[in-house]
Protein backbone atom coordinates (compact mmCIF):
# COMPACT_ATOMS: atom_id res chain seq x y z
CA UNK A 1 0.00 0.00 0.00
CA UNK A 2 1.33 3.59 -0.96
CA UNK A 3 1.86 6.02 1.87
CA UNK A 4 -0.45 9.20 2.58
CA UNK A 5 0.99 12.69 2.17
CA UNK A 6 2.26 12.53 6.35
CA UNK A 7 3.36 9.53 5.22
CA UNK A 8 1.13 7.09 7.04
CA UNK A 9 0.04 3.31 5.83
CA UNK A 10 -3.85 3.64 5.10
CA UNK A 11 -6.41 1.69 6.80
CA UNK A 12 -7.61 -1.87 5.42
CA UNK A 13 -10.72 0.13 4.95
CA UNK A 14 -9.62 3.01 3.43
CA UNK A 15 -7.67 0.69 0.74
CA UNK A 16 -10.49 -0.86 -0.34
CA UNK A 17 -12.81 2.24 -0.76
CA UNK A 18 -9.87 3.29 -3.21
CA UNK A 19 -10.00 0.06 -5.01
CA UNK A 20 -13.72 0.75 -5.10
CA UNK A 21 -13.90 3.99 -6.07
CA UNK A 22 -11.30 3.62 -9.29
CA UNK A 23 -13.36 0.49 -10.31
CA UNK A 24 -16.22 2.93 -10.40
CA UNK A 25 -14.37 5.11 -12.11
CA UNK A 26 -13.36 2.73 -14.79
CA UNK A 27 -16.55 1.30 -15.21
CA UNK A 28 -18.06 4.73 -15.95
CA UNK A 29 -15.18 5.81 -18.11
CA UNK A 30 -15.84 2.30 -19.91
CA UNK A 31 -19.74 3.36 -20.29
CA UNK A 32 -18.96 6.92 -21.29
CA UNK A 33 -16.73 5.54 -23.87
CA UNK A 34 -19.27 3.04 -25.31
CA UNK A 35 -21.63 5.49 -25.61
CA UNK A 36 -19.74 7.62 -27.69
CA UNK A 37 -18.64 4.45 -29.49
CA UNK A 38 -20.62 4.10 -32.54
CA UNK A 39 -21.06 7.75 -33.43
CA UNK A 40 -16.91 7.20 -33.47
CA UNK A 41 -16.90 4.58 -36.12
CA UNK A 42 -19.43 6.23 -38.00
CA UNK A 43 -16.86 9.26 -37.82
CA UNK A 44 -14.28 7.00 -39.33
CA UNK A 45 -16.18 5.38 -41.97
CA UNK A 46 -17.27 8.60 -43.04
CA UNK A 47 -13.41 10.41 -43.12
CA UNK A 48 -12.34 12.36 -46.08
CA UNK A 49 -8.37 12.16 -47.31
CA UNK A 50 -6.97 14.06 -50.51
CA UNK A 51 -9.10 16.97 -50.27
CA UNK A 52 -7.33 19.60 -51.78
CA UNK A 53 -8.71 19.99 -55.70
CA UNK A 54 -6.88 18.49 -58.37
CA UNK A 55 -6.81 17.73 -61.93
CA UNK A 56 -5.39 14.83 -63.70
CA UNK A 57 -3.28 16.88 -66.94
CA UNK A 58 -1.49 14.00 -68.27
CA UNK A 59 -1.74 10.03 -68.24
CA UNK A 60 0.94 6.74 -68.89
CA UNK A 61 -0.24 3.38 -68.34
CA UNK A 62 -1.54 3.68 -64.69
CA UNK A 63 0.46 6.95 -63.66
CA UNK A 64 -1.72 9.99 -63.73
CA UNK A 65 -0.07 13.13 -63.22
CA UNK A 66 -2.26 15.87 -60.69
CA UNK A 67 -2.05 19.45 -60.84
CA UNK A 68 -3.41 21.43 -57.62
CA UNK A 69 -6.12 24.44 -57.97
CA UNK A 70 -4.07 27.22 -56.91
CA UNK A 71 -5.26 28.96 -53.53
CA UNK A 72 -3.33 32.78 -54.17
CA UNK A 73 -3.92 35.23 -56.91
CA UNK A 74 -0.21 34.56 -58.11
CA UNK A 75 1.74 31.61 -58.18
CA UNK A 76 6.11 32.03 -58.11
CA UNK A 77 6.80 30.98 -62.16
CA UNK A 78 8.82 27.62 -61.35
CA UNK A 79 6.38 25.03 -60.66
CA UNK A 80 7.32 22.16 -57.79
CA UNK A 81 6.85 18.60 -59.51
CA UNK A 82 6.19 16.19 -56.35
CA UNK A 83 7.59 12.95 -57.06
CA UNK A 84 5.80 10.32 -54.89
CA UNK A 85 7.34 6.86 -53.43
CA UNK A 86 6.35 3.80 -55.18
CA UNK A 87 5.19 2.52 -51.86
CA UNK A 88 1.45 3.37 -50.74
CA UNK A 89 -0.94 6.34 -51.71
CA UNK A 90 0.03 9.61 -51.80
CA UNK A 91 -2.76 11.12 -50.07
CA UNK A 92 -0.51 11.03 -47.14
CA UNK A 93 0.87 14.18 -48.45
CA UNK A 94 -3.00 15.97 -48.33
CA UNK A 95 -4.13 13.67 -45.14
CA UNK A 96 -6.20 16.54 -44.11
CA UNK A 97 -6.58 20.16 -44.64
CA UNK A 98 -4.39 21.71 -41.57
CA UNK A 99 -1.69 18.35 -42.02
CA UNK A 100 -1.33 18.94 -45.92
CA UNK A 101 2.01 19.17 -47.72
CA UNK A 102 0.54 19.96 -50.48
CA UNK A 103 -1.57 22.96 -49.44
CA UNK A 104 1.11 24.48 -46.85
CA UNK A 105 2.84 25.07 -50.28
CA UNK A 106 -0.38 26.30 -52.42
CA UNK A 107 -0.71 28.78 -49.41
CA UNK A 108 2.82 30.09 -50.01
CA UNK A 109 1.94 30.50 -53.65
CA UNK A 110 3.38 27.73 -55.52
CA UNK A 111 2.05 26.05 -58.39
CA UNK A 112 2.18 22.47 -57.70
CA UNK A 113 1.93 19.01 -59.14
CA UNK A 114 2.24 15.42 -58.17
CA UNK A 115 3.20 12.22 -59.63
CA UNK A 116 0.73 9.30 -58.20
CA UNK A 117 2.27 6.17 -59.62
CA UNK A 118 -1.27 4.03 -58.87
CA UNK A 119 -0.78 0.42 -58.66
CA UNK A 120 1.03 -1.77 -60.82
CA UNK A 121 -0.75 -5.10 -62.71
CA UNK A 122 0.88 -7.81 -63.18
CA UNK A 123 1.82 -7.07 -67.21
CA UNK A 124 3.67 -4.39 -65.57
CA UNK A 125 6.34 -6.72 -63.34
CA UNK A 126 8.79 -6.15 -65.65
CA UNK A 127 9.14 -2.32 -65.47
CA UNK A 128 12.68 -1.35 -64.25
CA UNK A 129 14.44 2.15 -62.89
CA UNK A 130 14.82 2.83 -66.36
CA UNK A 131 11.28 2.88 -67.22
CA UNK A 132 10.12 5.03 -64.29
CA UNK A 133 12.83 7.51 -64.10
CA UNK A 134 13.74 8.08 -67.74
CA UNK A 135 10.39 7.26 -69.11
CA UNK A 136 7.47 8.02 -66.95
CA UNK A 137 9.63 10.78 -64.98
CA UNK A 138 10.75 12.47 -67.57
CA UNK A 139 7.54 12.38 -69.31
CA UNK A 140 5.80 14.13 -66.59
CA UNK A 141 8.90 16.71 -66.00
CA UNK A 142 8.43 17.74 -69.42
CA UNK A 143 4.56 18.17 -69.19
CA UNK A 144 5.12 20.28 -66.10
CA UNK A 145 7.77 22.14 -68.26
CA UNK A 146 5.24 23.10 -71.52
CA UNK A 147 2.45 23.61 -69.12
CA UNK A 148 4.85 26.33 -67.35
CA UNK A 149 6.62 27.49 -69.84
CA UNK A 150 10.18 27.26 -68.01
CA UNK A 151 13.29 25.12 -68.66
CA UNK A 152 13.64 23.60 -65.66
CA UNK A 153 11.08 22.58 -62.83
CA UNK A 154 11.46 22.50 -59.01
CA UNK A 155 11.42 18.57 -58.03
CA UNK A 156 10.52 17.22 -54.41
CA UNK A 157 10.74 13.97 -53.68
CA UNK A 158 9.40 11.60 -50.80
CA UNK A 159 10.98 8.32 -49.55
CA UNK A 160 11.85 6.15 -52.52
CA UNK A 161 10.39 8.92 -54.25
CA UNK A 162 13.31 11.20 -53.41
CA UNK A 163 15.71 8.49 -54.23
CA UNK A 164 14.10 8.52 -57.99
CA UNK A 165 14.31 12.43 -58.05
CA UNK A 166 17.73 12.16 -57.77
CA UNK A 167 18.74 9.64 -60.18
CA UNK A 168 16.50 11.82 -62.92
CA UNK A 169 18.31 15.31 -61.44
CA UNK A 170 21.55 13.35 -62.14
CA UNK A 171 20.72 12.23 -65.46
CA UNK A 172 18.38 15.02 -66.67
CA UNK A 173 20.73 18.07 -64.24
CA UNK A 174 19.09 20.86 -67.37
CA UNK A 175 15.46 19.65 -66.29
CA UNK A 176 15.83 20.55 -62.79
CA UNK A 177 15.94 23.85 -61.09
CA UNK A 178 16.00 23.01 -57.42
CA UNK A 179 15.78 19.58 -55.86
CA UNK A 180 14.32 18.91 -52.66
CA UNK A 181 14.80 15.54 -51.08
CA UNK A 182 12.31 14.26 -47.99
CA UNK A 183 13.00 10.97 -45.73
CA UNK A 184 15.49 10.22 -49.13
CA UNK A 185 17.79 7.00 -48.70
CA UNK A 186 20.66 7.88 -50.81
CA UNK A 187 23.53 6.26 -48.38
CA UNK A 188 23.42 2.74 -47.47
CA UNK A 189 26.37 1.82 -45.27
CA UNK A 190 25.96 0.59 -41.80
CA UNK A 191 23.67 3.73 -41.58
CA UNK A 192 21.58 1.87 -38.60
CA UNK A 193 18.41 1.30 -40.55
CA UNK A 194 16.39 -1.62 -40.00
CA UNK A 195 15.43 -1.71 -43.21
CA UNK A 196 19.26 -1.97 -44.63
CA UNK A 197 20.01 -4.71 -41.93
CA UNK A 198 16.82 -7.00 -43.10
CA UNK A 199 17.88 -5.98 -47.20
CA UNK A 200 21.48 -6.66 -46.20
CA UNK A 201 22.67 -9.36 -49.48
CA UNK A 202 23.86 -11.96 -47.03
CA UNK A 203 20.13 -12.64 -45.41
CA UNK A 204 18.31 -11.29 -48.37
CA UNK A 205 17.63 -12.31 -52.36
CA UNK A 206 14.71 -10.16 -53.49
CA UNK A 207 14.55 -12.16 -57.18
CA UNK A 208 13.61 -14.88 -55.09
CA UNK A 209 10.41 -12.86 -54.08
CA UNK A 210 10.14 -11.34 -57.65
CA UNK A 211 10.73 -14.29 -59.11
CA UNK A 212 8.07 -16.05 -57.17
CA UNK A 213 5.41 -13.69 -56.83
CA UNK A 214 6.20 -10.90 -60.02
CA UNK A 215 5.12 -7.93 -58.26
CA UNK A 216 5.78 -7.21 -54.39
CA UNK A 217 2.57 -7.25 -52.86
CA UNK A 218 1.30 -3.93 -50.85
CA UNK A 219 0.80 -6.26 -48.31
CA UNK A 220 4.12 -7.88 -47.73
CA UNK A 221 5.75 -4.67 -47.57
CA UNK A 222 2.61 -3.39 -44.77
CA UNK A 223 4.03 -6.05 -42.76
CA UNK A 224 7.11 -5.55 -42.99
CA UNK A 225 7.30 -2.22 -41.86
CA UNK A 226 4.79 -2.97 -38.91
CA UNK A 227 7.08 -5.55 -37.51
CA UNK A 228 9.97 -2.97 -37.39
CA UNK A 229 7.86 -1.82 -34.04
CA UNK A 230 5.54 -4.66 -33.11
CA UNK A 231 4.56 -3.44 -29.60
CA UNK A 232 4.09 0.72 -31.22
CA UNK A 233 2.19 -0.76 -34.07
CA UNK A 234 -0.30 -3.33 -32.77
CA UNK A 235 -0.65 -2.38 -29.00
CA UNK A 236 0.33 1.37 -28.14
CA UNK A 237 -1.38 3.33 -30.49
CA UNK A 238 -4.53 1.17 -29.93
CA UNK A 239 -4.34 1.82 -26.09
CA UNK A 240 -3.78 5.40 -26.75
CA UNK A 241 -7.07 5.48 -29.28
CA UNK A 242 -8.79 4.21 -26.17
CA UNK A 243 -8.06 6.38 -24.23
CA UNK A 244 -8.75 9.18 -26.37
CA UNK A 245 -12.14 7.91 -27.90
CA UNK A 246 -14.27 11.08 -26.77
CA UNK A 247 -11.84 13.14 -28.72
CA UNK A 248 -13.27 13.60 -31.99
CA UNK A 249 -10.68 15.44 -33.75
CA UNK A 250 -8.13 12.80 -32.73
CA UNK A 251 -10.51 9.54 -33.25
CA UNK A 252 -10.86 11.29 -36.93
CA UNK A 253 -6.78 11.96 -37.22
CA UNK A 254 -5.90 8.32 -36.33
CA UNK A 255 -8.38 6.71 -38.86
CA UNK A 256 -7.12 8.84 -41.40
CA UNK A 257 -3.70 7.86 -40.59
CA UNK A 258 -5.05 3.95 -40.44
CA UNK A 259 -6.18 4.71 -43.70
CA UNK A 260 -3.41 5.13 -45.51
CA UNK A 261 -1.32 2.80 -43.40
CA UNK A 262 -3.65 0.07 -44.97
CA UNK A 263 -4.03 1.51 -48.39
CA UNK A 264 -0.86 0.27 -50.19
CA UNK A 265 -0.45 -0.75 -53.79
CA UNK A 266 1.88 -3.49 -54.72
CA UNK A 267 5.50 -2.27 -56.83
CA UNK A 268 6.71 -3.25 -59.97
CA UNK A 269 9.21 -6.83 -59.38
CA UNK A 270 12.02 -5.66 -61.49
CA UNK A 271 11.87 -1.78 -59.97
CA UNK A 272 11.95 -3.43 -56.43
CA UNK A 273 14.87 -6.23 -57.36
CA UNK A 274 16.76 -3.99 -59.01
CA UNK A 275 16.40 -0.68 -56.19
CA UNK A 276 16.98 -3.48 -53.54
CA UNK A 277 19.84 -4.61 -54.77
CA UNK A 278 21.69 -1.38 -56.69
CA UNK A 279 20.73 1.36 -54.11
CA UNK A 280 20.54 -0.57 -50.77
CA UNK A 281 22.79 -3.64 -51.06
CA UNK A 282 25.33 -2.30 -53.30
CA UNK A 283 25.44 1.49 -52.36
CA UNK A 284 26.06 2.22 -56.22
CA UNK A 285 24.59 5.48 -55.73
CA UNK A 286 26.40 6.64 -53.33
CA UNK A 287 29.45 5.07 -55.00
CA UNK A 288 28.72 6.77 -58.30
CA UNK A 289 28.74 3.43 -59.71
CA UNK A 290 24.61 3.64 -60.71
CA UNK A 291 24.11 2.63 -64.17
CA UNK A 292 20.16 3.27 -65.71
CA UNK A 293 19.26 1.94 -69.20
CA UNK A 294 23.11 2.06 -69.99
CA UNK A 295 23.78 5.63 -68.55
CA UNK A 296 25.90 6.30 -65.87
CA UNK A 297 23.95 8.14 -62.78
CA UNK A 298 26.87 10.76 -62.37
CA UNK A 299 25.98 12.30 -58.66
CA UNK A 300 28.14 14.76 -59.56
CA UNK A 301 26.30 16.19 -62.20
CA UNK A 302 23.51 16.81 -59.83
CA UNK A 303 24.59 20.87 -59.40
CA UNK A 304 21.39 22.51 -58.69
CA UNK A 305 20.26 23.73 -55.44
CA UNK A 306 19.82 20.63 -53.02
CA UNK A 307 17.16 20.71 -49.77
CA UNK A 308 17.69 17.57 -47.48
CA UNK A 309 14.40 17.25 -45.01
CA UNK A 310 15.26 14.81 -42.62
CA UNK A 311 13.54 13.36 -39.11
CA UNK A 312 15.95 12.89 -36.47
CA UNK A 313 13.74 9.58 -35.09
CA UNK A 314 13.25 7.90 -38.65
CA UNK A 315 14.23 4.50 -37.86
CA UNK A 316 12.76 3.56 -41.73
CA UNK A 317 15.20 6.42 -43.42
CA UNK A 318 17.35 8.12 -40.60
CA UNK A 319 19.24 11.18 -40.94
CA UNK A 320 22.41 9.06 -41.17
CA UNK A 321 21.02 7.19 -45.00
CA UNK A 322 20.36 10.94 -46.04
CA UNK A 323 22.83 13.48 -45.51
CA UNK A 324 26.47 12.05 -46.14
CA UNK A 325 24.69 12.56 -49.89
CA UNK A 326 25.35 16.00 -49.37
CA UNK A 327 29.10 15.73 -49.47
CA UNK A 328 29.37 13.94 -53.08
CA UNK A 329 26.64 16.04 -55.21
CA UNK A 330 28.35 18.60 -57.13
CA UNK A 331 26.29 21.56 -55.60
CA UNK A 332 27.46 23.75 -53.75
CA UNK A 333 24.03 25.22 -52.54
CA UNK A 334 22.86 22.31 -50.16
CA UNK A 335 20.72 23.11 -47.20
CA UNK A 336 19.67 20.31 -44.52
CA UNK A 337 16.33 21.13 -42.39
CA UNK A 338 16.30 18.14 -39.53
CA UNK A 339 13.38 18.24 -37.38
CA UNK A 340 12.69 15.88 -34.49
CA UNK A 341 9.95 13.67 -35.90
CA UNK A 342 9.43 10.32 -37.61
CA UNK A 343 9.60 9.13 -41.00
CA UNK A 344 5.47 9.85 -41.60
CA UNK A 345 5.87 12.65 -38.76
CA UNK A 346 7.42 14.85 -41.51
CA UNK A 347 4.61 14.77 -43.44
CA UNK A 348 1.44 14.99 -41.55
CA UNK A 349 2.73 15.73 -37.34
CA UNK A 350 1.08 19.36 -36.33
CA UNK A 351 4.92 20.09 -35.25
CA UNK A 352 6.36 19.85 -39.09
CA UNK A 353 4.00 21.94 -40.42
CA UNK A 354 4.31 24.51 -37.94
CA UNK A 355 8.01 24.49 -38.37
CA UNK A 356 9.20 22.60 -41.33
CA UNK A 357 6.64 23.18 -43.99
CA UNK A 358 6.72 27.12 -44.16
CA UNK A 359 10.78 26.87 -43.90
CA UNK A 360 10.62 24.33 -46.91
CA UNK A 361 8.17 26.82 -48.90
CA UNK A 362 10.32 29.56 -48.26
CA UNK A 363 13.52 28.01 -49.54
CA UNK A 364 11.82 26.51 -52.55
CA UNK A 365 10.29 30.95 -53.19
CA UNK A 366 14.16 31.82 -53.24
CA UNK A 367 15.01 28.99 -55.62
CA UNK A 368 11.99 29.55 -58.06
CA UNK A 369 10.79 33.61 -57.98
CA UNK A 370 12.48 35.46 -61.05
CA UNK A 371 15.21 37.82 -59.74
CA UNK A 372 17.83 36.84 -62.68
CA UNK A 373 18.06 40.65 -63.76
CA UNK A 374 18.93 41.95 -60.21
CA UNK A 375 21.17 39.00 -59.84
CA UNK A 376 22.95 40.00 -62.88
CA UNK A 377 22.92 43.39 -62.06
CA UNK A 378 24.07 42.89 -58.55
CA UNK A 379 26.78 40.75 -59.64
CA UNK A 380 28.21 43.19 -62.06
CA UNK A 381 28.52 45.90 -59.28
CA UNK A 382 29.91 43.58 -56.92
CA UNK A 383 32.57 43.02 -58.85
CA UNK A 384 32.84 46.53 -60.12
CA UNK A 385 32.36 48.23 -56.72
CA UNK A 386 33.04 45.83 -54.26
CA UNK A 387 29.74 46.00 -52.70
CA UNK A 388 27.07 43.29 -51.27
CA UNK A 389 23.68 43.46 -53.52
CA UNK A 390 21.40 41.02 -51.81
CA UNK A 391 18.06 40.05 -53.61
CA UNK A 392 15.04 37.94 -51.69
CA UNK A 393 11.94 37.14 -53.24
CA UNK A 394 10.19 35.94 -50.37
CA UNK A 395 9.19 39.57 -49.15
CA UNK A 396 6.80 41.28 -50.53
CA UNK A 397 3.61 40.53 -53.15
CA UNK A 398 4.64 37.66 -56.00
CA UNK A 399 5.84 40.61 -58.44
CA UNK A 400 8.47 42.43 -55.62
CA UNK A 401 11.65 41.51 -54.97
CA UNK A 402 13.75 43.02 -51.63
CA UNK A 403 17.38 44.70 -52.67
CA UNK A 404 19.49 45.73 -50.21
CA UNK A 405 23.05 47.25 -50.60
CA UNK A 406 25.78 46.89 -47.99
CA UNK A 407 29.45 48.05 -47.98
CA UNK A 408 31.56 46.64 -45.51
CA UNK A 409 30.54 49.48 -42.78
CA UNK A 410 26.63 49.27 -43.33
CA UNK A 411 23.78 48.94 -45.08
CA UNK A 412 23.48 51.68 -47.82
CA UNK A 413 19.90 51.23 -48.39
CA UNK A 414 17.10 48.22 -48.72
CA UNK A 415 13.83 48.50 -50.16
CA UNK A 416 11.00 46.33 -51.80
CA UNK A 417 10.11 47.49 -55.24
CA UNK A 418 9.01 46.17 -58.35
CA UNK A 419 9.71 42.94 -60.13
CA UNK A 420 10.58 44.81 -63.40
CA UNK A 421 13.97 46.32 -64.95
CA UNK A 422 13.37 50.15 -64.39
CA UNK A 423 12.66 49.88 -60.86
CA UNK A 424 15.73 47.84 -60.03
CA UNK A 425 18.03 49.86 -62.42
CA UNK A 426 16.67 52.84 -60.62
CA UNK A 427 17.20 51.73 -57.35
CA UNK A 428 20.77 50.73 -57.60
CA UNK A 429 21.55 53.91 -59.57
CA UNK A 430 20.38 55.96 -56.98
CA UNK A 431 21.59 53.88 -54.04
CA UNK A 432 24.96 54.11 -55.37
CA UNK A 433 25.10 57.08 -57.35
CA UNK A 434 25.89 55.52 -60.59
CA UNK A 435 24.85 54.91 -64.22
CA UNK A 436 24.57 51.25 -65.04
CA UNK A 437 24.02 49.85 -68.44
CA UNK A 438 23.28 46.53 -69.69
CA UNK A 439 24.35 44.61 -72.85
CA UNK A 440 23.95 40.88 -73.95
CA UNK A 441 26.94 39.28 -75.31
CA UNK A 442 28.33 36.12 -76.77
CA UNK A 443 30.12 35.64 -73.44
CA UNK A 444 27.16 36.65 -70.97
CA UNK A 445 25.55 40.01 -69.69
CA UNK A 446 28.09 42.73 -69.80
CA UNK A 447 27.46 44.85 -66.99
CA UNK A 448 28.96 48.96 -67.23
CA UNK A 449 28.63 50.85 -63.89
CA UNK A 450 29.79 54.13 -64.78
CA UNK A 451 31.18 56.74 -61.45
CA UNK A 452 33.00 59.90 -61.17
CA UNK A 453 35.91 57.85 -61.02
CA UNK A 454 35.16 56.24 -64.51
CA UNK A 455 33.52 53.46 -65.92
CA UNK A 456 33.99 49.75 -65.33
CA UNK A 457 32.55 46.94 -67.58
CA UNK A 458 32.48 43.16 -66.26
CA UNK A 459 30.64 40.35 -67.96
CA UNK A 460 28.43 37.79 -65.68
CA UNK A 461 29.08 34.39 -67.21
CA UNK A 462 27.49 30.91 -67.31
CA UNK A 463 23.95 33.10 -67.99
CA UNK A 464 21.41 30.71 -68.82
CA UNK A 465 19.08 30.66 -72.29
CA UNK A 466 15.92 31.51 -70.31
CA UNK A 467 17.72 34.24 -68.68
CA UNK A 468 19.64 35.61 -71.29
CA UNK A 469 16.13 35.89 -73.04
CA UNK A 470 14.46 37.89 -69.74
CA UNK A 471 17.72 39.84 -69.99
CA UNK A 472 16.90 40.76 -73.30
CA UNK A 473 13.64 41.66 -72.62
CA UNK A 474 14.24 43.54 -69.60
CA UNK A 475 16.97 45.93 -71.57
CA UNK A 476 14.04 46.61 -73.96
CA UNK A 477 12.40 47.96 -71.02
CA UNK A 478 15.25 49.54 -69.65
CA UNK A 479 15.08 51.47 -73.17
CA UNK A 480 11.50 51.82 -72.91
CA UNK A 481 11.37 53.51 -69.68
CA UNK A 482 14.21 55.65 -70.28
CA UNK A 483 12.58 57.23 -73.38
CA UNK A 484 10.30 59.28 -70.63
CA UNK A 485 10.87 62.55 -68.83
CA UNK A 486 8.93 63.21 -65.60
CA UNK A 487 6.35 65.48 -67.58
CA UNK A 488 5.39 62.90 -69.47
CA UNK A 489 3.89 61.33 -66.55
CA UNK A 490 -0.12 62.72 -66.68
CA UNK A 491 -0.57 65.29 -64.05
CA UNK A 492 3.10 66.10 -63.46
CA UNK A 493 3.49 70.00 -65.11
CA UNK A 494 7.42 71.66 -65.36
CA UNK A 495 6.62 72.98 -61.56
CA UNK A 496 6.22 69.74 -60.13
CA UNK A 497 8.58 68.47 -62.01
CA UNK A 498 11.20 71.11 -60.96
CA UNK A 499 10.78 70.18 -57.64
CA UNK A 500 11.30 66.39 -58.10
CA UNK A 501 14.41 66.64 -59.93
CA UNK A 502 15.76 69.22 -57.13
CA UNK A 503 14.79 65.86 -54.57
CA UNK A 504 17.21 63.50 -56.83
CA UNK A 505 13.91 62.02 -58.93
CA UNK A 506 15.11 62.47 -62.13
CA UNK A 507 13.67 59.99 -64.26
CA UNK A 508 10.20 58.18 -64.56
CA UNK A 509 11.99 55.29 -63.31
CA UNK A 510 13.20 56.76 -60.14
CA UNK A 511 9.82 58.36 -59.30
CA UNK A 512 8.33 54.41 -60.14
CA UNK A 513 10.63 53.49 -57.14
CA UNK A 514 10.00 55.99 -54.41
CA UNK A 515 7.12 55.48 -51.81
CA UNK A 516 4.36 58.20 -52.35
CA UNK A 517 5.06 60.00 -48.78
CA UNK A 518 8.19 60.92 -49.79
CA UNK A 519 7.11 62.30 -53.92
CA UNK A 520 4.41 64.19 -51.64
CA UNK A 521 6.62 65.62 -49.43
CA UNK A 522 9.49 66.99 -52.13
CA UNK A 523 6.98 68.16 -54.97
CA UNK A 524 4.82 69.74 -52.07
CA UNK A 525 1.45 68.03 -53.26
CA UNK A 526 -1.25 65.59 -51.83
CA UNK A 527 0.03 62.13 -51.01
CA UNK A 528 -3.48 60.14 -52.89
CA UNK A 529 -2.10 62.90 -56.21
CA UNK A 530 1.40 61.17 -55.70
CA UNK A 531 0.05 57.82 -55.41
CA UNK A 532 -2.03 58.04 -58.90
CA UNK A 533 1.52 59.92 -60.42
CA UNK A 534 3.65 56.36 -59.63
CA UNK A 535 1.06 54.33 -60.78
CA UNK A 536 0.53 56.16 -64.21
CA UNK A 537 4.84 55.76 -64.41
CA UNK A 538 4.33 52.33 -63.81
CA UNK A 539 1.98 52.43 -66.56
CA UNK A 540 4.38 53.99 -68.79
CA UNK A 541 7.19 51.44 -67.75
CA UNK A 542 5.51 48.13 -68.41
CA UNK A 543 4.10 49.87 -71.89
CA UNK A 544 5.45 48.46 -75.00
CA UNK A 545 6.37 51.96 -76.66
CA UNK A 546 5.98 55.33 -76.45
CA UNK A 547 2.40 56.74 -75.45
CA UNK A 548 0.05 59.77 -75.53
CA UNK A 549 0.85 60.93 -72.27
CA UNK A 550 -2.32 62.31 -71.94
CA UNK A 551 -4.68 59.32 -73.01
Amino acid sequence: MTPDRDGALPTPVEAVLSAQRAALDAATDAVRKGAVLPSRIEDAASVEVGGTPSEVVYTENKLELLRYEPLTDHQHPVPILIVYALINRPYILDLQPDRSVVRRLLEAGHDVYLVDWNEPSRLDQHLGLADYVTRYLDNCVDEVRDRSGRDAINVLGYCMGGTLSAIYAALYPAKVNALGLMATGLYFDDTGGVLELWGDDDYYDPRALTDALGNVPGEFLDVGFRVMDPVANAVTKYVRLYDRLENEDFVENFTRMERWLADGVDVAGEVYAEFVEEIYQANRLYENELVVDGRHVDVTAIDVPLLQIVGEYDNLVPPAASKPFNDVVGSDDVTTIEYPSGHVGLAMSTGSHRAVWPEVAEWFMEHSAPPALADVIGEGIERALGVDVETDVTVGDAGEVEIGVADDDHELARAVIPHDAAAIEAFLEDALGVDIGLEIGPEGIAVTVETDEGTTTTVVENVGEAIRTEVEEAVDDVDVAASYDLEDVEGIGPTYAGRLRAAGIDSVSELVVTDAERVADVAEASETLAAEWIERARALVGADGPVDAAG
